[in-house]
């Protein structure tokens, strides 16, 4: 069936297989309903560790959170607002998730941008004040919440006020299974002739299987051919707590009770093609639980589904699905009332078998292949509430479309403040400020953006032209006699210096080697590669190790096209060892860096390291860019979770506090290049969610919650002030925002493409 037309990535959170427990189960099941009937749209999954170790998992689980590790939720939500998915579906229960009553699910919530169908697995009618405020919060932050059983609506509107229009009711999934007699499948497990009662599922004290076997001597009595079958290991928390005392309590009162030929166990987590076995040869399924306060039970529809004549308690979900003579309900923790029921179905066999062929009957309608389509329903349903909302509707990443989940382009603002001689370097606000005239660090970037603008196809009115005048702008700011590049040029178009910093002079060969690398002009190409080679020389008598990284990521760009040239390949290894040569000398336990302060531009070190180390495979060189990536971004992450570059005002010398702010755009920008670069490497999710992380910092992902990027003009913002954006739009932090932007994009395309190759690994061979 086709979906509906504006869902394309539908994610999952919860437990999974082959984690052994009733969510996991559920989810699985349901992930692979909807994949089932919906095959063109795309499910990946984040999964919810108990263990250090983890899980063989399959391949759609793309993330994993450890249990009661915080930060991981917040990377969890980075994942998912970089991944683009439409929907994220949640399993709720609040003993699967880490913190006080699951709380640290909240986390994960309020930082996913996409819209959210939470089901609901347990509702208490009786929450203790936390409880009822974590559920609270789950249902305000979700677009739907979806409750099993009727009772659970009557809980949600009553007891945490939910708004009807939040609440859908959608039964428990089950099999697909046919209608068939129980002997078909008895002799599976030698008990062909015999009358067989089942009981499966995790087993722990609640499920009250001890008043089932109290039950079997009177049973017995009328019907000693008759067998009980209790399926399933015991629960793991249980066994980590207790070991398997529960079970073994259980297979002692079967002998005392004499009933040791008239039980059995299979101590085992079974399988979906088991299970159906199991409960097909089933004549009555029983589900003795203690415990009313139980809105959802997933082997009571399984075993209703199925066809299955129910004996059961009264807990929620069965005195709700039993009502009507649907099955037959008995008294919690009644022996004698057990036994009663059971014996009365076994001597009717026409009244069994009516309640067996009503269940079936009823239990079409929650097949999963029609809970699925329920679902999607209503992931689409609070796709469109939540656009209808005002909040921001993300798209999947397409390589034909501009629409790629991130924010649209605008260029007005570059257009505003660039005229025939080059971009200005400040504005007044959104206009350009006259004063401080021109400068080659942002001529370069400019020239940096529009070269990965016509790479990626990106539209844009006198793109050439554009490129053509901070091209040659470059070109005049070049000093033949000095080897060097100036830096400042007044608005009455005079150079102030002779040559400018080195940093400004490396950023200037990064923008050089971008255009030797990836432009499709051949001109500009060419005119690039020679003002390269005249320009590279002096940079071995530089000492700044970020005109040394700068460089190096030039060199590398250079080297995309000309990889052939020995002496820019020379260059690049001399430069990047000088950098591992500053990391040994400074370096300890504590202070993962290459200098004693950590001033600006930082992650662009790091970023130059990861580039040589993984494309002249040298491991160790790879490894300390990436371990002072992660030590810089560790210590860029607020306690909040959110992106905190270092401040200006100070920057962070060693033993001191770092300078919170002024912060600027600009480290977000370096941010976003390095983590791309890392995840390029390594293909580690955490990359991708400290880029959105970085990313999200122009959006109000910040110590005040403040939007840099101004979605009118296409501009960014100077800088966060600790009290107040700076509300002019310079060169440096547009050209920052949209770089990022374009780094980005570049980045969900590279995934699009190997998502799309291992969806089908045989389309480019």
């Amino acid at each position: 069936m086709d979906a509906p037309i504006h869902l394309r990535k539908i994610a999952f959170l919860a437990d999974y297989a082959p984690r052994q427990c009733g969510i996991a189960t559920f989810a699985t099941s349901l992930r692979n309903a909807v994949a089932g009937q919906y095959p063109d749209l795309q499910f990946p999954v984040i999964a919810v560790n108990d263990i250090s170790e983890g899980y063989n998992y399959p391949a759609e689980v793309r993330f994993e959170i450890p249990e009661q590790e915080l930060k991981a939720y917040r990377r969890a939500a980075d994942f998912l607002n970089l991944a683009n998915a439409d929907v994220l579906c949640v399993q709720h229960e609040f003993g699967i998730y880490g913190g006080q009553n699951g709380s640290h699910l909240l986390s994960l919530l309020r930082n996913v941008r996409v819209p959210i169908v939470t089901t609901l697995h347990t509702i208490l009618r009786d929450p203790t004040p936390e409880q009822k405020r974590i559920l609270q919060e789950v249902i305000r932050l979700s677009s739907r919440v979806v409750t099993m059983a009727q009772k659970g609506v009557e809980f949600l509107d009553q007891i945490y006020g939910a708004p009807a229009e939040k609440i859908a009711l959608i039964p428990h999934g089950i099999p697909d299974v046919p209608f068939v007699d129980p002997n078909y499948y008895k002799d599976k497990f030698g008990v062909e002739g015999r009358q067989l009662l089942l009981t499966f599922g995790l087993l722990s004290p609640n499920k009250g299987i001890e008043f089932v076997l109290n039950a079997l001597p009177a049973i017995v009595e009328e019907f000693p051919d008759l067998v009980y079958i209790v399926v399933g290991a015991t629960h793991p928390n249980l066994v980590r707590d207790q070991g398997e005392t529960y079970r073994l309590s259980l297979e002692r009162l079967a002998k005392k009770n004499g009933m040791e030929k008239n039980v059995m166990f299979f101590n085992r987590f079974v399988n979906s093609a088991e299970l159906v076995e199991f409960l097909g040869a089933a004549d009555i399924y029983v589900t003795p639980y203690l415990n009313e306060k139980q809105i959802t039970s997933g082997t009571l529809a399984y075993s209703f589904g199925s066809g299955k004549a129910v004996v059961s308690t009264p807990y929620w979900h069965a005195a709700e699905l039993l009502a009507g003579g649907r099955g037959t309900l008995v008294p919690f923790g009644d022996s004698d009332a057990i036994a009663t029921a059971i014996r009365e179905l076994l001597r009717n066999e026409n009244a069994r078998h009516a309640m067996r062929k009503n269940a079936y009957l009823i239990g079409r309608e929650m097949i999963w292949s029609s809970v699925a389509h329920q679902y999607v329903h209503c992931f689409d349903q609070a796709r469109r509430d939540h656009a209808s909302a005002g909040a921001i509707n993300y798209t999947p990443p397409t390589l034909d479309r501009q629409q790629t989940g991130l924010p649209v382009w605008r260029f007005d603002h570059l257009l505003a403040i660039t005229d025939d001689t080059g971009i200005f370097q400040h504005a007044v606000y959104t206009l350009p400020d006259y004063k401080h005239g021109y400068c080659t660090d942002d001529n370069a970037r400019a020239l940096i953006l529009m070269t990965l603008l016509e790479e990626m196809s990106v539209p844009l009115p006198r793109r050439q032209q554009l490129a053509g005048c901070y091209a040659a702008f470059l070109q005049h700011a070049f000093n033949p006699d000095a080897g060097r590049f100036r830096n400042f040029m007044s608005f009455e178009r005079h150079w102030v210096e002779d040559f400018g910093s080195e940093d400004s002079h490396a950023r200037a060969l990064w923008a050089l080697g971008t255009c030797v690398g990836r432009s499709q002009r051949p001109s500009l190409r060419g005119w690039a590669a020679e003002l390269f080679e005249s320009a590279l020389p002096v940079v071995e008598s530089f000492t700044s190790p970020r005109a040394w990284a700068l460089t190096v990521i030039g060199l590398h760009e250079y080297l995309r096209t000309l990889s052939g040239d020995r002496l820019a390949g020379q260059l690049r290894e001399e430069l990047s060892n000088r950098l591992v040569s500053l990391f040994e000398v400074v370096a300890d336990d504590q202070w993962h860096w290459f200098e004693d302060i950590v001033t600006y531009d930082n992650p662009k070190i790091p970023q130059a390291l990861i580039m040589t180390g993984r494309w002249t495979n040298q491991p160790a060189m790879l490894d300390i860019g990436l371990k002072t990536l992660r030590w810089l971004a560790e210590n860029q992450t607020a306690p909040a979770g959110h992106f905190r570059p270092i401040g200006s005002n100070g920057f962070w010398q060693r033993g001191l506090e770092p300078a919170s702010f002024d912060q600027q755009p600009i480290e977000a920008h370096a941010m976003v290049c390095a983590c791309v670069e890392a995840h390029a490497a390594t293909g580690d999710g955490y990359w991708l969610a400290q880029a959105g992380k970085a990313f999200e910092w122009f959006h109000g992902g910040n110590d005040l919650g403040l939007s840099l990027y101004d979605a009118h003009s296409g501009g960014c913002r100077d800088g966060l002030h600790i009290d107040r954006v700076n509300q002019n739009q310079g060169a440096e932090s547009t050209l920052a925002f949209l770089l990022s932007l374009a780094e980005m994009q570049r980045s969900q395309n590279a995934l699009l493409i190997s998502e799309q190759q291992f969806a089908n690994p045989t389309a480019h061979d």
